[in-house]
């Protein structure tokens, strides 16, 4: 097993350089778990048994794990515990892999702090999402953590999300989505350990982002269950390595089988998608 590497992006070059490039979204529900990981569990049994068979299915393919916190919250309890429990689980056994904590934080600084001791302290998190709005100053308690990872939203891969973030702003009437890539490449990367979420369905979108941030590492969703291309989003996303990539599926590989053999169907689809992301990349 590799050593585990000191920094979010450290560990992403170190898969990238294998040629990895898949990110499985941990995103579990429990009515559509498979009955096979239901019976005789609990809740908070079958949701860790499930994310941990995916896991260990699939991690000689992947470049990140990507749990979303809220479908951990809204199990309560329960879920925050199996939360906890599948990163560990997943540090423990595979620690050269990130995980990436989908949370979307953002406050004003004092209460990111609270944000930060609870994601990268608590839950363990090599990475979180965090949204902009409140700028560079707010999201200090992030930025600092040069370990961690911080992943700023810029062009989201939902079908609304150009009611603001195409919006045209500044001097030079740019949509706010490549303002928000630019500032974050140019003034939020100190510590060398920002990233951009920009979605797969916007491949134009992700082109113009990837043109003005340089080598800066993209996640991006919208693969699989969304509709992203594969090769329009390899095209547009990869840096000037060919990597520079976190390609995110969720829907598409953790219910590729609702049965028994739901970790091997999880395998096969992330062998697809890996082969397929390397087929394209040049």
């Amino acid at each position: 097993m590799a050593r585990e590497s000191t920094t979010f992006l450290a560990q992403l070059e170190q898969r990238w350089q294998q040629g990895h490039f898949v990110c499985v979204g941990l995103d579990p529900e429990y009515e559509r778990l498979p009955a096979v990981v239901k019976e005789g569990r609990s809740l908070e049994e079958a949701l860790t048994y499930f994310a941990c068979e995916l896991i260990d299915a699939t991690a000689d393919l992947v470049c990140a794990y990507k749990p979303n916190i809220a479908f951990y919250e809204a199990y309560g309890d329960a879920g925050l515990r199996a939360l906890e429990k599948i990163i560990a689980y997943s540090k423990k056994s595979w620690p050269e892999i990130p995980v990436i904590l989908d949370a979307k934080r953002a406050d004003i600084g004092n209460t990111n702090l609270g944000y930060v001791k609870s994601s990268f302290d608590l839950l363990q998190a090599d990475a979180i999402t965090v949204h902009p709005y409140l700028g560079k100053e707010a999201m200090a308690p992030f930025l600092s953590r040069q370990d961690k990872g911080v992943i700023v939203l810029a062009k989201t891969s939902n079908p609304g999300s150009g009611e603001f973030q195409d919006l045209l702003i500044g001097e030079h009437k740019e949509p706010l989505y490549l303002v928000v890539a630019r500032n974050v490449a140019r003034y939020w990367n100190d510590n060398g350990n920002c990233a951009l979420v920009v979605g797969a369905t916007y491949p134009s979108e992700l082109k113009r982002a990837r043109e003005v941030v340089g080598d800066l590492p993209l996640l991006i969703p919208g693969i699989g269950a969304q509709g992203g291309d594969v090769a329009a989003t390899v095209k547009a996303g990869q840096d000037s390595r060919g990597w520079g990539m976190i390609i995110n599926s969720s829907r598409g590989i953790i219910y590729a089988s609702h049965s028994a053999d739901f970790a091997q169907a999880a395998r096969n689809a992330t062998v697809a998608l890996d082969a397929e992301i390397n087929r394209h990349r040049g």
